[in-house]
């Protein structure tokens, strides 16, 4: 341990923790905007300089240790000045047309800006009006990039994918694509993380807000909208809703105040996925044991990286739809029958936590109900809160409404695929129903959940030994691939999520800058699991009831056709 004066005030800390986590620990706010934990201690943006007593020079607390005996000044005249003139600096190399970017109100460069009463500009704004490909998932402004970093360590040391990189030199040294190539020509998993740690509007994605909007406002179209698991824990944080308030059927009643027909609960297809990615692993345990391990595919970002990184898994994942897309699937055939609806006249809509969702539903395959794109628009959690917003709705104002029939009801199983080690969970909750005959309690493979990013378990199903591994964080699912492939690690079933802590951390997600919310979001989730009636994928009544009317069994010649794709449809930028 080692003791140290900060602004007057004594503080003991362990040795080699920085001063500026020896200055929170005292409870000493120091601003910072490159900053992230374990992962960017750079000191790149200066604004955390502070005056340490024997040394001449202002010091980055972020990337210098606190030495026993040192006298810390955070707040002295000439540190505020140091400060400011950085900022200042900053900003001349940014665009602070503050009122037209999507992080206006939570952006760290503009609250530092005010907290240290930067009101004019002394140096001349210099920016590089780099273009950029507009219609790409993806966007990035490189007007308003403040070159913290941040994006490139995420990308590279946290999901293992080296799409950014600093490029040119000297004075025109810039973040941008590696090697200069255009985005859509990478193998951007499309996780959204970069977008997330970025502290700043530099990074967004395209918003198709106007989609919908269009599409409620036209009299010929019924617009149905589904609500992923994840969602339900996140959505509400910028509307100053909790997590208790901020409901599934709170949602529905703002969507519904919008203009929406219909509103479902993406839980109900994360149920149908289960049955059938559950009945696809049996079988495979049964009849391919030596073609193992089967992955889960619902997350694409995870399959995008799997196909750029590692082309020789591809045929070990699942073949079943994401939740969203089979629910697409199933609402331009099963309930356009059930309701009357002509399919072509029905826009589809998802609220999902991800970037990469944007791409998937773009997938010439996925079209498979009537010929038209099977989800037609896929939106984030940001995207949603914005409509909100336009819509002058205020949610604190509306009484909830119940989800639409005949796709409405969940089970705890639907819900939990929001958190990392939930598909695997339901999935195996009821494959050991198909597979005994029997129920285990909804509990009995807990063993999978956690934050670790990467787990494994053993169950035994009904005589069948079944060997599981989950991944969360695409640099994690990396270091996996490549025991399985050394012969390190053997598995019959590997659940993969591309994002930190699963959907609940997922690319498209609330920004709160140098938060990490992904485990709290997923209690949400478990604890509404543990509250649920039904907790098994198998028991909910409509998914009885749509395979009784429309497919008849999993992985029935229909349910292949629809709730099932061909990942070798659809290439990579980069795939041969």
């Amino acid at each position: 341990m080692v003791t140290l004066t900060i602004d007057g005030r004594e503080v003991t800390v362990p040795e080699h923790t920085s001063i500026l986590e020896a200055c929170r620990t005292a409870g000493v706010k120091v601003p910072t905007l490159c900053y992230l934990k374990g992962l960017n201690e750079i000191g790149a943006c200066r604004v955390c300089l502070v005056e340490v007593e024997g040394i001449d020079q202002l010091v980055a607390s972020c990337n210098n240790e606190a030495l026993d005996g040192m006298v810390v000044k955070t707040t002295s005249p000439r540190v505020r000045q140091a400060r400011k003139a950085n900022v200042e600096f900053l900003l001349s190399r940014h665009d602070t047309a503050c009122t037209s970017c999507v992080r206006s109100g939570n952006c760290s460069l503009q609250t530092v800006a005010n907290d240290l009463g930067v009101t004019s500009l002394p140096y001349k704004v210099d920016l590089t009006h780099r273009e950029w490909d507009m219609d790409f998932p993806l966007i990035r402004d490189a007007d308003k990039c403040i070159h913290c970093l941040r994006c490139i360590q995420v990308c590279d040391r946290m999901q293992n994918t080296g799409v950014w990189d600093l490029i040119n030199r000297s004075s025109h040294t810039a973040v941008g694509v590696t090697g200069g190539a255009p985005i859509s020509e990478t193998d951007c998993a499309l996780c959204g993380q970069c977008i997330t740690h970025c502290p700043v509007g530099a990074l967004r994605e395209r918003d198709d807000t106007e989609r919908v909007f269009d599409a409620i406002a036209d009299p010929d179209t019924t617009v149905v909208v589904q609500i992923a698991p994840a969602v339900r824990a996140a959505w509400g944080e910028p509307l100053g809703l909790s997590h208790d308030e901020a409901t599934v059927e709170l949602l529905a009643a703002c969507l519904k105040q919008l203009g929406v027909d219909y509103v479902f609960d993406t839980s109900f297809s994360a149920d149908l996925t289960i049955m059938e990615e559950g009945s696809e692993l049996l079988r495979n345990v049964a009849e391919h044991p030596g073609e193992l391990p089967m992955f889960t595919s619902c997350c694409p970002g995870w399959v995008r990286y799997c196909k750029a990184h590692h082309p020789e898994m591809v045929d070990h994942l699942s073949t079943s739809k994401s939740p969203g897309q089979m629910f697409g699937a199933v609402t331009k055939s099963y309930f356009a029958e059930q309701a009357g609806i002509d399919p072509h006249k029905i826009f589809s809509v998802e609220i999902m936590p991800c970037l990469a969702k944007k791409s998937e539903v773009d997938i010439p395959a996925m079209s498979d109900a009537c010929g038209d794109p099977d989800v037609d628009v896929s939106l984030t959690v940001r995207e949603l809160d914005r409509m909100i917003k336009a819509g002058m709705v205020v949610p604190q104002q509306l009484e909830e409404v119940e989800l639409d029939d005949p796709l409405g009801t969940y089970t705890g199983a639907g819900v939990i695929f929001g958190a990392t080690g939930g598909v695997m969970e339901a999935a195996l909750r009821t494959a050991h129903a198909i597979a005994t005959g029997r129920e285990a309690d909804a509990d009995a493979f807990k063993d999978v959940r956690g934050q670790d990013g990467w787990k494994e378990a053993a169950f035994d199903l009904g005589g069948t030994p079944v060997r599981v591994a989950v991944a969360h964080g695409l640099g994690n699912a990396e270091k996996l691939i490549q025991a399985v492939n050394n012969g390190d690690a053997t598995y019959d079933f590997i659940e993969v999520m591309a994002c930190p802590g699963g959907c609940v951390g997922g690319g498209g997600q609330p920004i709160h800058d140098g938060e990490e919310r992904a485990e709290e979001r997923g209690e949400v989730l478990w604890e509404l699991d543990r509250e649920m009636p039904l907790r098994r994928s198998h028991e909910n009544p409509q998914i009885k009831a749509v395979y009784d009317e429309f497919f008849g069994e999993p992985l029935s010649e229909k349910a292949e056709e629809l709730l099932h794709t061909d990942h070798h449809a659809w290439k990579m930028p980069t795939e041969a």
